[in-house]
């Protein structure tokens, strides 16, 4: 039986969305900040036309559930759950920062990502991911808001190579100093065509949560009112 994923991010600068028809990919993706209300709904209903589909068609909606920019965050989730409300579809939250780490691995093959995400307020949102044989990821549980000198002690304590994702490590360049041999990628922020293998795997595990159960993840409750009214 085909599977149809349907995945919104709305978590950073960028705004995508994607589609998983069976094994086929269809995208949009777009940087433009403080424009994600207006967008993100003509998006889905491209990717839905793209691949002959209708909102019926889906299986699950997987959403970005961050972390990221507040109201960004805050997007991603009020859209997502408004289309499965109206769809009656399960729901899949996936990491900002795990999105990341399968876009990383997608361009090097490598098992091994480091994301930081420049969180302002001169911290970052931070993770350490390794692939694991069953092709599941872990280090989830590493995903925390950091200063970069914190989040450089950390990896310091770790070997071999790693892919590097996300802007932390432009905006910060005290990270670059570690000991560990670092691969560039192009990934700065989140795109939904990475979250479609991660939904699928937790759709295959039953790992669905209902409309009102899906929930933000911000790491940190402090909210700089300046990123807010820059968004």
């Amino acid at each position: 039986m085909a599977t149809h994923i349907l995945a919104i991010d709305t978590a950073t600068e960028a705004c995508s969305v994607a589609l998983w028809r069976d094994g086929e990919i269809f995208t949009q993706y777009a940087v433009s900040p403080r424009e994600h209300t207006r967008k993100i709904l003509p998006m889905v209903e491209q990717c839905l036309i793209n691949a002959q589909l209708n909102l019926q068609h889906i299986d699950v909606l997987a959403f970005g559930r961050g972390p990221g920019s507040f109201t960004g965050v805050r997007i991603a989730v009020g859209i997502a759950q408004g289309l499965a409300f109206g769809a009656d579809l399960p729901m899949i939250g996936i990491s900002s920062l795990l999105t990341m780490a399968q876009g990383a691995y997608r361009q090097s093959g490598v098992e091994k990502v480091l994301v930081a995400i420049d969180a302002r307020m001169g911290e970052i949102y931070s993770a350490c991911y390794q692939l694991k044989p069953d092709g599941f990821w872990q280090g989830e549980e590493t995903e925390a808001v950091l200063k970069p000198e914190q989040f450089l002690t950390k990896i310091n304590g770790l070997s071999g190579q790693w892919a590097i994702a996300g802007t932390g490590w432009s905006a910060y360049p005290i990270l670059r100093t570690t000991n560990l041999n670092l691969l560039e990628s192009s990934i700065y922020l989140p795109d939904a065509q990475d979250m479609l293998l991660l939904a699928l795997q937790a759709w295959q595990k039953g790992k669905t949560v209902k409309v009102e159960e899906a929930q933000p993840v911000y790491l940190r409750n402090e909210v700089s009112w300046k990123k807010l009214l820059g968004r």
